[in-house]
């Protein structure tokens, strides 16, 4: 019974393997023999016949392809200080970007090499003092520019870590940082050594102490600007000029405590000065100014704007000591005249920006000798010269530096002046904008005109609506009178 038994059921087991290969054959081959192809068709995996040789070859084929494909990755073909060169020509936001491509971009995009100089301007207002201290250990030594401009959330503490970590930095912009103190100063000048160039423009709370500080540790400084720090008077000062004999840029404008001592300290101990901006200091006098040109002989730029008591002896002492000057703006300094500028037209033939808004004593004589010995003017402002007349333009306009140089004229508020004075401009070949606000008899036809010979230019005018004839004004609305007081109510 036993025996019957298992025979019934090897007969069975056999039954169904017999009928499960005839199943495979049929089919044309069993499971076992497929392997993966790759398609033609947009990298495609598809199944199909292959014999065991085929297979190997298949896949050897595979996996040299997968390698090629490795191998040719950006950061597996080209060096890494190639790609670091790369990368140093992004700006901040691409960089960032980058970094969450992959682990080795996120290492070159973040590579202190590449932040050698960073401006947050354009993010101020999402600055925090964390992300400061953060970029400051990550490039360490690298960073040399930083722009703080407007970051209102920046405090001392902050970048008091950041001057511990970034020793070799050269320039530092923190204008209208407004929570700085002196002791971002005394950070700076502890562990900045190298520091040429400090922007604290519009910190109110900057004094004589945080400059005694900043003067002591950076001796190499060679442009300082402290505008609207109203707290520095000459004593700060005198530390800057007296510790960095290298100085060649000073920004004063708004300083009102200064008076003819700064520049006497500058004069002495600060020979290399170039760039000076007295702005509303309004202690300064003609003397101060002629001490200030007797030490510094290599000014090229200076701005005595809204100092209205310097008088033409500074423009002679200027024209004496200083003939290398380029940029001079006197604006609001009505007591100049035409005689200390034509002075100063014959000794500084380098003279290519000048602003003599509201110079009011300023006429024809003054265009004359700026057209005869001033060849490289670009930028002329007089605007509220209301001496100045058809006459005197023609003479500009005739002169070198109108027809090769002369980039921007501003006459708005001139009176005088009239249609002439465009035709006469028409040989300005590189003017670019022409201000002629408030000036009267300038007509459309004029404007139209002078657009039709020089189309790139452009010209700034105001016309007030032409007021109608009393035949077209409209007709007075009907007053009811208070029964009360009488008075009016429309």
């Amino acid at each position: 019974m036993l025996k019957s038994l298992r025979k019934r059921r090897l007969r069975k087991v056999r039954s169904e393997d017999d009928t499960s290969s005839s199943r495979q054959e049929k089919a044309g081959t069993s499971l076992d023999h497929f392997e993966p192809k790759f398609s033609r068709r947009k990298n495609h995996w598809t199944l199909g016949n292959s014999s065991t040789n085929d297979m190997t070859t298949m896949k050897q084929k595979i996996e040299g392809l997968l390698d090629s494909d490795q191998q040719a990755l950006i950061n597996k073909k080209l060096p890494k200080e190639l790609l670091l060169r790369i990368f140093s020509f992004l700006d901040i936001v691409t960089l960032c970007r980058c970094a969450q491509v992959s682990k080795s971009w996120n290492t070159l995009a973040l590579d202190g090499s590449n932040w050698q100089s960073v401006d947050l301007f354009n993010f101020q207002t999402d600055v925090e003092g964390k992300v400061i201290e953060n970029l400051s250990k990550r490039c360490g030594g690298f960073l040399k520019t930083l722009s703080l401009k407007g970051c209102h959330n920046i405090d001392d503490k902050t970048l008091q870590i950041f001057s511990q970590h970034c020793r070799n930095l050269d320039k530092l912009i923190l204008d209208k940082c407004t929570q700085i103190t002196d002791k971002t100063l005394f950070s700076l000048g502890r562990n900045c050594p190298l520091l040429h160039a400090l922007h604290t423009s519009s910190c109110l709370y900057v004094s004589n102490d945080g400059l005694r500080h900043l003067g002591e540790g950076c001796r190499h400084l060679q442009f300082l600007d402290i505008s609207w720090c109203d707290k520095v008077t000459d004593v700060g000062i005198d530390y800057i000029a007296r510790n960095c004999s290298k100085l060649k840029g000073l920004i004063l404008t708004g300083v009102t405590q200064i008076t003819n001592e700064t520049l006497k300290t500058l004069s002495q101990n600060c020979p290399e000065l170039k760039q000076l901006n007295l702005q509303k200091c309004t202690e300064i006098t003609d003397d101060g100014i002629q001490l200030l040109c007797k030490g510094c002989c290599l000014l090229e730029s200076v701005n005595l704007s809204d100092i209205t008591n310097l008088q033409d002896e500074s423009l002679r002492a200027l024209s004496l000591y200083c003939n290398k000057l380029q940029t001079l703006q006197v604006a609001h300094c009505t007591q100049l005249t035409d005689a200390g500028f034509v002075t100063l037209a014959k000794n500084c033939p380098d003279l290519q920006r000048m602003d003599l808004e509201e110079c009011i004593h300023v006429s024809n004589t003054t265009l004359r000798h700026l057209a005869t010995h001033c060849p490289d003017i670009t930028e002329l402002t007089l605007s509220h010269c209301e001496l100045i007349t058809d006459e005197g333009i023609r003479e500009l306009g005739s002169g070198t530096c109108a027809t090769e140089k002369l980039k921007i004229l501003e006459l708005d508020n001139c009176p005088l002046i009239t249609d002439y004075s465009l035709d006469h401009l028409m040989s300005c070949q590189n003017l670019e904008r022409i201000e002629l606000y408030d000036c009267q008899l300038i007509t459309r036809a004029g404007i139209k005109r002078l657009k039709s010979h020089l189309r790139h230019v452009k010209i700034h005018a105001y016309f007030a609506p032409h007021t109608p004839p009393p035949s077209v004004r409209p007709p007075p609305q009907h007053r009811r009178l208070c029964p009360q007081c009488r008075c009016a109510v429309l």
